[in-house]
């Protein structure tokens, strides 16, 4: 029997992995913009990328790179402060040169370095600023930089994320660690804006790929700030072997469990970082005919822009989730639906009992708040999604961004 214990340490909690994040000039506040994430030894790597048909130029590169080795990696290099995306050739060939520039401080392949990066879409990365800055974030690699590395890679994140946990099985232990970064642009469609997760587990490619994949589908994809899919999307993972615990069929289960619980750690925290958000909400659909239906009901809710005022405003408004659950193309009976405000009942088989908005509203004064909407098809298949409010502090922040 397995058992996840949460610990301290964040991307380099995992035994081998050394991390920085430097100040390097990319962002003109001064602020930390060049995190670098090594493994001391070849470890298997894994990603998911951006649905999106217009892919920033380190998604094309990370993918590329991904295909040579076969899913064999040593490091993770990602700056802030630009996203060089829609930058043609000339942005191709600098996240190419950022990780030639990194692999030649390493002493490995090009080829075994993944890159990303965040921030304004269409300007240019200067390869210049971004060379040095990877030289000296290769010569500050260290265990204990992990928190460092977690704020280098923020935007308009108002925190860093991290997490870390320790994985006791009867012959032995692992670890998973991992950062995240995102607060606006964010519906993931596959994973956040950029995360890293490490393990120190052996796990071969494909297995490590699969469950990525799957953890991610419960955590990074079942959250959203605003309904945007960005051009940078990303998350790696590398899995280096050096706790010695292999991970096969049997112990596969364990290693998608512990990377989703680093992973909803951080999803979650990006949803409370939303841009000017006050509340994370937890939406839960359940009745649902099929599993795509409670997902589409509960993310059309979680996106849905009358919903998020609403919560932000501390309104009870059942009506606007009905509402959001009739239109959103999942089967829906509204005669047998029910919704529900943390564990106040507002509507319930057709019938409002607006008498109990008061105690609902005391539900939504708080930081965290619950809306569940039951289909009433009577299925058994249900889903959650994550998301905040929105408050003019949103509107404030975008309307602001380039400038």
């Amino acid at each position: 029997m397995a058992t996840i214990d949460v610990i301290g340490g964040g991307i380099t909690a995992p035994r081998g992995f050394t991390a920085a994040g430097i100040a390097c000039g990319i962002k003109k506040n001064g602020r930390r913009d060049l995190a670098l994430v090594v493994s001391d030894r070849p470890a298997a790597a894994a990603g998911i990328f951006t649905v999106s048909l217009a892919p920033a130029a380190p998604v094309v590169v990370s993918r590329a790179h991904l295909d040579a080795t076969a899913g064999v990696g040593r490091a993770v290099v990602i700056n802030s402060g630009c996203a060089n995306a829609c930058t043609g050739a000339e942005g191709l060939e600098t996240a190419r040169l950022m990780t030639i520039e990194a692999a030649r401080a390493l002493g490995c392949d090009a080829e075994e370095v993944l890159v990303a990066s965040t921030g304004v879409i269409g300007v240019a990365l200067d390869r210049l600023v971004a060379g040095r800055g990877i030289i000296a974030a290769a010569a500050a690699l260290d265990r204990r930089h992990h928190a460092e590395a977690a704020e280098a890679i923020m935007t308009t994140d108002p925190f860093p994320k991290s997490d870390a946990v320790r994985v006791t099985l009867p012959g032995g232990t692992f670890t998973v660690g991992g950062m995240a970064k995102g607060s606006g642009m964010i519906e993931p469609m596959m994973a956040t804006m950029l995360a890293v997760l490490t393990t120190d587990a052996a796990v071969p490619p494909a297995l490590l790929r699969r469950a990525l994949v799957e953890a991610c589908d419960t955590t990074f994809n079942a959250i959203t700030v605003d309904g945007e899919c960005s051009t940078n999307d990303s998350v790696f993972a590398l899995a280096n072997g050096a706790s010695g615990v292999e991970i096969d069929e049997r112990s596969y289960s364990v290693l998608v469990e512990a990377l989703a619980s680093v992973a909803r750690t951080l999803a979650l925290d990006i949803v409370r970082g939303g841009e000017g958000a006050t509340k994370l909400i937890e939406v839960r659909v359940t009745g649902a005919a099929s599993g795509e239906d409670a997902r589409r009901a509960a993310k059309a809710i979680a996106n849905s822009l009358l919903v998020k005022t609403a919560v932000h405003g501390g309104d009870p408004n059942w009506g606007r989730l009905v509402a959001v659950a009739g239109r959103c193309g999942s089967a829906f009976d509204l005669a047998r639906a029910r919704v529900t405000i943390g564990e106040v009942e507002l509507f319930v088989d057709g019938r409002p009992f607006d008498e109990r908005a008061d105690d609902a509203g005391r539900h939504l004064a708080g930081r965290e708040v619950v809306l569940q909407v039951d289909l009433g098809t009577g299925g058994s298949s249900e889903a959650t999604v994550w998301t905040c409010d929105l408050s003019a502090e949103y509107v404030k922040i975008n309307a602001e961004y380039r400038t």
